[in-house]
């Protein structure tokens, strides 16, 4: 039976018993700190579960993607070493929140195996808790299981959670016994547990009796209503159903393992050493896919970093298998044309999930080999049994490979890595890098005590106004001073301090007979504090009145802020528009004079993309939609669909900023109150900042303008610099790159010539004045030359040249064009004019001698030239022409 049919079966069968048919949920757990990835069919419904959302439906059924490569649930290191390790797998799934309970989900089960399915009732056992003895008499009455097909077990195998908190409880396996008839026989439980570990006895299906919720401290408190959780493993039912000892050799894998041996050029062999290195490349392309479909790119941080590690192992493998170039991607393109049709997503995002598999092994492979090489000379160094922690540092940092693959690496070798020496050295760069961004003024200073301040009453509280205006009247509730600078706390507070991008506030704070310059805003405790210099004298004993300020933040700066915040979430939802929704944001800085965004993409954008994005920010600019924000509970906002940054931790309420229609996000910043205000939209600049990362620098309103401003000024530089105008710009810059191109083609011409200027003396003499006969000195310069020339004009400027170098003396020209037309000049200095010697007297016979004729100006005459083959004829028979000219000229 095929695993699609499979699938298809499980699925229907559960909806014909009252089950919701649910949609895989994404790899990536929504609004979930405690999971890196989707790791089993339950992690949809945790807060179903936990009684914190409510649903239409009491049953549902799934067929579920996930990912177990990180976190609790890891089994990376097992994959391609055992036959059903995977780090994606589809995990199908029957679920009961608060409906049916334990009966039931276990006569599901059983019915499903042994009727729908067909598998041999007698091949089955089942699992429980040791202290459940409802579950194991169930088992004993619903399906009719001996009591010697039971086994009692602990909690590591029969207690089941998600994360280290979360909904938990025990749980109850169904394993299949693989064992040929004749080597069958009902096992205690010892061998039970022995034939598992061996694999010839499989766990198929966990039923979860979801009852608790485990809190941080790890206590164990009731769930609003006992619930079923089931997790049917679709790779291994495959493998029982087509008669396979592995997973990998069913059709969920046998395809992927073909694309390996058609692209390595040698057939698959399960029992080969490097069997295992296609069995990793397999799987590994099915977690890279669904993980990038599902918005999941490579980084250094996080799920982007687990993702990487999965790359990077992949492309270590495909190295072992000979290969030098990309490998995954037509694995991972197998994997898109296999599943495409259960999982859609893949198919709408097949270009996006095969261009960053091959940037990424692309820039692995760049490395590998002299990580490799390195890796070599360490773990075959005398007396070398571990691998230093700066030594593992150094492989991780400089040539990317991830501890994990060194640790792999280095137990196929037998020697050890230290983990603790990485972990110091890594904490230490982290360290350094923190440094330099504090040392640059990245993010707002804190402090944890407020034990240097004094407090001007009862313990400082404050309430926090800037989200609706920039001036307040407002009572100190606490003082720190320093020199020429003071510290206040203010209530209530109108003042920004730096966080999730956005800058601090300036601005002042006015007492009676003092006023401070606000420069500076950190957060004490919780507290929003101001920090500026001191104008006048601030005496606060004299009563409550000289604690009243009024507090005023810089409102054109603020709005100039607001304006680049506002126009940052305009972006945000741009980029996802066009680019697509794997784009999320990295990191951000919203300024008074530019935003910078940092947004997950594998390649740079190109000028068309960059364009559409800009115009996209401007028409919702200039469309003027309202700008609204709201307090509500964070599943209200999870269930609206609000984007979240990964990693940030969020309250029971939070802040949701919509601009209907186009963007709603989890925000804390100060924004405008419609789009119009921030005027005008541009991008400054597009650049890469980290693998997969990109970053965009723009700007809006009056900071936009002055950008346009500049560029225009320096426009008008360029244009009188090129004798032009800016509107005749284009025009004149096309003209000189004509003439560039010209000169590169006369240049080229030059060098298939032998090279030099291009000039070429094919005939000199010089000749008596009076009689035209030959001399040695003296006398009259007659010089015939070829000349490769562009046009006309520059034959004409060699002449105005050669007029100009020299006395006495007439020149005759051939010139020749790049398109192989051809000219005669005749040149005359000036002295010689005097004479009656005359270019256009000279030219007519000269230009005769190649069947051709001309006429011009006393220095300077053109000729055509009727046969190119007499050229040098007449460049030679004119030294005879102005020998004739001279005798005439002196009777």
């Amino acid at each position: 039976m095929k695993a699609s049919e499979i699938r298809r079966r499980f699925l229907d069968y559960f909806q014909l018993r009252g089950h919701e048919l649910r949609p895989s949920g994404s790899l990536v757990p929504a609004d979930d700190p405690t999971l890196l990835f989707t790791n089993a069919g339950m992690v949809p419904f945790k807060r179903v579960f936990l009684g914190q959302e409510e649903v239409a439906y009491d049953r549902a059924v799934t067929s579920q993607k996930c990912v177990r490569a990180g976190g609790k649930h890891n089994d990376l290191e097992e994959v391609g070493r055992t036959a059903r390790h995977h780090t994606f797998f589809e995990m199908l799934g029957n679920f009961s929140f608060g409906d049916y309970f334990k009966r039931d989900a276990i006569h599901f089960a059983w019915e499903f195996l042994t009727s729908e399915m067909g598998l041999e009732p007698d091949r089955l056992y089942a699992t429980v808790h040791h202290t459940d003895d409802e579950a194991h008499g169930l088992w004993r009455d619903v399906a009719g299981l001996a009591p010697s097909r039971i086994f009692r077990l602990g909690d590591r195998d029969n207690f089941w959670q998600m994360a280290d908190t979360g909904p938990c409880g025990p749980c109850s396996e169904l394993h299949y016994d693989l064992r040929p008839d004749d080597e069958r026989s009902v096992p205690d439980l010892e061998t039970f547990e022995a034939l598992g570990q061996e694999g010839r006895i499989v766990e198929l299906w966990n039923l979860v009796f979801m009852q608790f919720d485990r809190d941080e401290a790890g206590t164990l408190h009731p769930l609003p209503a006992p619930s079923i959780d089931t997790g049917l493993g679709l790779e291994r039912l495959a493998a029982v159903l087509q008669g396979v000892n592995s997973n990998y050799h069913t059709d969920l894998f046998i395809p992927l393992l073909d694309t390996v041996a058609r692209v390595v050029g040698r057939p698959y062999q399960s029992e080969e050493k490097e069997g295992m290195s296609y069995r990793v490349l397999a799987d590994h392309s099915r977690a890279v896919a669904f993980l990038l479909a599902d918005g999941v790119f490579p980084s250094n941080e996080g799920r982007g970093y687990v993702l990487r590690r999965i790359l990077r192992r992949g492309v270590r493998h495909a190295w072992l298998l000979g290969r030098r170039e990309p490998t995954l991607v037509p694995v991972v393109e197998e994997v898109v044309r296999h599943m495409g049709g259960t999982y859609p997503e893949l198919l709408d995002r097949k270009a996006l999930i095969l261009q960053t598999t091959r940037i990424e092994e692309e820039r692995f492979l760049s490395t590998i080999e002299g990580g490799m090489a390195r890796f070599e000379e360490l773990a075959s160094e005398e007396g070398g049994e571990r691998i230093s922690g700066e030594e593992a540092f150094k492989l991780y940092d400089t040539f990317g490979f991830p501890l994990d693959l060194t640790q792999l690496m280095a137990r196929e070798r037998g020697v050890q890595v230290d983990v603790e020496g990485f972990e110091e050295a890594l904490a230490r760069q982290r360290a350094r890098s923190r440094a330099d961004r504090e040392a640059s003024g990245a993010g707002a200073r804190t402090e944890d005590s407020l034990d240097s301040w004094t407090p001007t009453g009862s313990e400082p509280q404050q309430r926090w106004v800037g989200w609706e205006r920039t001036e307040s009247e407002s009572r100190i509730v606490a003082t720190r001073h320093g020199d020429d600078r003071v510290g206040l706390i203010l209530d209530p507070n109108p003042f920004y301090a730096e966080a999730g991008g956005q800058v601090s506030d300036t601005g002042t704070v006015e007492g009676a007979g003092w006023r401070a310059v606000v420069d500076e805003v950190r957060v004490v405790e919780g507290l929003t504090a101001v920090f500026g210099t001191l104008d006048g004298e601030m005496d606060l004993d004299r009563g409550p009145e000289s604690l009243s300020v009024i507090a005023r933040v810089d409102g054109d700066r603020r709005h100039d802020i607001e304006r680049h915040h506002t126009a940052t979430h305009l972006l945000h939802a741009a980029l996802r528009e066009i680019l697509g929704e794997h784009v999320s944001q990295r990191g951000s800085l919203v300024a008074p004079d530019r935003l910078r965004f940092d947004f997950s993409h594998p390649e740079p954008l190109t000028d068309k993309e960059i364009g559409a994005v800009e115009d996209a920010v401007n028409r919702a600019i200039w469309s003027d939609h309202p700008v609204e924000w709201e307090i509500v509970p964070r599943e209200e906002a999870t269930e609206r669909g609000a984007m979240a940054l990964f990693g940030e931790k969020y309250g029971d309420e939070v802040r949701v900023v919509d601009i209907p229609g186009l963007s709603l996000e989890l925000c804390g910043g100060t924004h405008l109150r419609h789009t119009g205000a921030a005027g005008l939209f541009r991008v400054l600049g597009e650049t890469g900042v980290a693998s997969g990362v990109r970053r965009i620098e723009a700007a809006t309103g009056p900071a936009a303008f002055r950008t346009m401003r500049q560029v225009e000024e320096e426009m008008e530089e360029v244009a009188r610099m090129l004798r032009s105008s800016p509107q005749n710009l284009k025009k004149r810059t096309r003209e000189l790159l004509e003439e560039r191109e010209s000169l590169k083609a006369l240049l080229e011409e030059l060098r298939k010539g032998g090279g030099g200027s291009g000039e070429s003396v094919v005939h000199e003499v010089r000749l008596d004045p009076s009689t035209g006969q030959e001399v040695e000195e003296a006398g009259i310069l007659y010089r015939a030359i070829r000349l490769r020339v562009r046009d006309a004009d520059d034959a004409r400027s060699f002449g105005d040249a050669f007029r100009e170098r020299e006395t006495s003396a007439v020149g005759v020209l051939a010139s020749e064009t790049p398109d192989g037309s051809h000219a005669l000049f005749v040149l005359v200095t000036d002295d010689l004019i005097g004479q009656g010697v005359r270019a256009g007297d000279l030219i007519n016979e000269v230009a005769a001698l190649a069947e051709g004729r001309g006429g011009g100006r006393p220095h300077m005459a053109q000729g055509g030239i009727g046969d190119p083959q007499r050229i040098d004829e007449a460049l030679i028979g004119g030294a005879d022409v102005l020998a004739r000219a001279l005798r005439a000229a002196d009777s």
